[in-house]
């Protein structure tokens, strides 16, 4: 994504999340509880990032994590402007993310999936940051819901537990 893209990507969230703020619902059905690490992976301008920090309280994690170097700058001054001290921000270069393995309780893929070129490999990136035990939470983003299972499924990494008209939630296999 441009430079210029990016811009106008954090202008469009500033604008719906003042009309329809509605984030902070959508995080509680994630089912995070305090103490978590969560990877927000592809945050962008960082709107899940702090909410997730919330979420996870002083004693949890929460890596905010994107390709784009702006992304990583514009959720670096939010956090420090909102003093959160549980938020660190990781850039990732292609499909390779910094991150150990099985560092995340949850890894939230937000609004991302539909620009993936290799999916295989994607999920599978996720899932090496995953514990065993934790959770992918995907959504659509701008393609049919059919195409996101198909994609999911086909990469032989993940198991659907969940759907919601929102998004899916899926464990590694």
């Amino acid at each position: 994504m441009s430079n210029t893209s990016f811009k106008f990507m954090n202008l469009t969230f500033k604008i719906m999340d003042f009309i329809h703020p509605y984030i902070k619902k959508r995080v509680k059905t994630f089912d995070i509880e305090k103490g978590m690490t969560v990877v927000d992976y592809g945050c962008g301008p960082g709107r899940y990032t702090t909410e997730l920090a919330k979420l996870v309280g002083d004693q949890g994690k929460v890596y905010g994590a994107d390709i784009h170097e702006m992304a990583i700058d514009a959720v670096q001054k939010k956090i420090n402007s909102m003093g959160l001290k549980n938020v660190e921000t990781v850039l990732i270069k292609g499909y390779n993310c910094p991150l150990p393995d099985g560092i995340a309780d949850r890894v939230c893929a937000l609004d991302m999936f539909f620009m993936i070129q290799d999916p295989t490999t994607f999920l599978g990136e996720l899932k090496r940051i995953t514990k065993p035990e934790g959770v992918l939470i995907i959504d659509d983003g701008h393609q049919k819901r059919v195409l996101t299972r198909k994609k999911i499924m086909n990469s032989g990494h993940w198991k659907i537990l969940e759907e919601t008209k929102d998004h899916l939630k899926c464990k590694p296999i």
